[in-house]
This record gives structure tokens, C-alpha cells and sequence, in this order.
């Protein structure tokens, strides 16, 4: 089961059987009206994949963003996550998602990090999916060594890990695992412009300025365009209209194998977040 991730269509078939849009909106910090302003303009211009997450606290302004919006609640993919103080009582954290966001059904639910209880969490989104409340499962902040100790505890493969992955952590090994499996695992990256308090450095990075420029682009953009050109999703967040639309604006151009190998060559293995 290879994923099947097509630029054309900005689309992946994920291995549930959805299709999920290759790039989107991460809600991560954007509260009240600025998330539901945010998340209008983001669904005028085209995007149709959300991820927002119990932690973020801001269920409630997603879920009123996608019933306010002029696009269909079904053509928007929708993605929470349980973070791991909710494993104990998974039904209970399901039933709160579900009520919170209140659009019907959660397109993709996942385990915000490892965590005890972990895969007791796991079994009751399997089970919510059987019900129809989730319609794919998926996992955070997992590396291989995780991956090695849950995959075989659980009955349904992950449709998607979601990691860190930026030029200055590049999660290599990771995503080279995961899309080795033949399971047909999507990877998706979260901090893809590197993260509160990183994105200067990164975003003036003379190589990635070098490239952008020659393609006409933002770095921003590049940097986008290099994840989608390693099969990986990019959900970057902004309360901006204008970087909203930049951020979508990423299938009009191409990296050369020379510009995807001098990117490479920036990896510092460097995490800008704990986990």
C-alpha cells in the first residue's frame, strides 16, 4: 500500500481510503475571532484541511469556522488530536472533541504525543471509527523507536505520523522509515517554517534565499514546496490573508534534484520544540 500522493490534485489517498489535501491551516495558537477570521480566509482561498488539537483550545472556533463557512462541511478535512492527560478517559475525550468542534464527524483524530495509556487511547478511536464518529486515525511526535514499540499494539495502521520536520530538522531517518513501512503511512509536518522564535533565522537562511529567488518565491514557500516534493503535508498557520495565500500557492513551480539536494545539506538535527 504505497501513499498516494499526488501534486496535480493536491491530494493524498490516505491508507483509511480519504483523500486528504496535501497542504493546509494549523490553527496552533489562533483563539477566538482571530481563529474563526483566520479560518474564513483561509477556506475562501482554497484551503480545505484544518488541524487544530485539545491542547490548542480552540475546538470551538474551528468547529464554528467550518459550520459558518460558505464551503460544504464535507469537502473540509478536519484534523484534532487527544493530548496525552485525556488517554485515561479516551471516550470521554472523544465525546469532548466531537461536542466541541460539533460538524458530525472528525475526519482525522490524533494522539497529540507517546504518552502512558497511549494505546488504550488508540483502541477507543478505533472503535469511534467503527461508529462512524472518526473517520481516520493518526499519531504525533512519534520517532522510529515508538513507532517500533505501538505498531504492533494496535489493529489499525495509522493513516498519518505527524512530526516536526523543517530544513534545520529534517526528520530524515524518520520519514525515510515511515514511507518504507509499505503500510502507506502519510507524513506530515508540523513547525515547517520552524516555530515560535526560529523563523528568522530560517526564512533569511542565504541558501534558501538563493533558491527562492531564482524561482521567484518566497522562502516560505520553498520551504513548503520542498516538503510537499518529499511526499510530506504542510499545515502552516498564519493570521495574515496575505500568508495565508502565499502558503497555498506552491504547485506552480518545481525544485530541481540539485535544489532538494542543496536543502538537504541544511539538516542541524536542530528541534525547536521538547518533544
Amino acid at each position: 500500500r504505497m501513499t498516494q500522493f499526488d501534486l496535480s490534485t493536491h491530494t493524498v489517498q490516505l491508507n483509511s481510503g480519504y483523500a486528504m489535501p496535501t497542504h493546509g491551516f494549523g490553527a496552533y495558537n489562533l483563539l477566538g475571532s482571530t481563529c474563526i477570521q483566520s479560518l474564513h480566509a483561509a477556506l475562501d482561498l482554497g484551503v480545505r484541511l484544518i488541524d487544530t488539537a485539545n491542547l490548542y483550545r480552540n475546538e470551538r472556533e474551528v468547529g464554528q469556522a467550518v459550520r459558518t463557512s460558505s464551503v460544504p462541511r464535507e469537502e473540509i478535512f478536519v484534523a484534532t488530536k487527544l493530548y496525552p492527560n485525556q488517554y485515561a478517559d479516551p471516550e470521554a475525550a472523544i465525546a469532548e472533541a466531537l461536542e466541541k468542534l460539533d460538524i458530525g464527524y472528525i475526519d482525522l483524530m490524533l494522539l497529540h504525543h507517546p504518552g502512558r495509556d497511549d494505546v488504550k487511547a488508540y483502541k477507543a478511536m478505533e472503535r469511534a471509527v467503527t461508529k462512524g464518529y472518526i473517520r481516520s486515525l493518526g499519531i504525533s511526535c512519534f520517532y522510529i523507536q515508538e513507532l517500533q514499540d505501538f505498531l504492533p499494539r494496535v489493529d489499525t495502521v495509522p493513516a498519518l505520523v505527524q512530526n516536526e520536520i523543517h530544513p534545520y530538522y529534517q526528520d530524515t531517518d524518520v520519514v525515510q522509515y515511515i514511507q518504507g513501512l509499505g503500510l502507506g503511512i502519510t507524513v506530515e509536518g508540523w513547525y515547517p517554517l520552524g516555530g515560535r522564535g526560529h523563523q528568522g533565522e530560517l526564512l533569511s537562511d542565504p541558501v534558501l534565499t538563493a533558491i527562492a529567488a531564482a524561482h521567484e518565491k518566497s522562502v516560505a514557500q520553498v520551504i513548503l514546496r520542498w516538503l510537499l516534493q518529499r511526499h510530506i503535508v504542510v499545515i502552516p498557520g498564519s493570521s495574515n490573508p496575505a500568508h495565508i495565500l502565499a502558503n497555498t500557492q506552491l504547485y506552480d513551480f518545481s525544485l530541481t534534484d540539485g535544489e532538494m539536494a542543496q536543502i538537504a545539506k541544511l539538516d542541524r538535527r536542530e528541534k525547536h520544540d521538547w518533544y
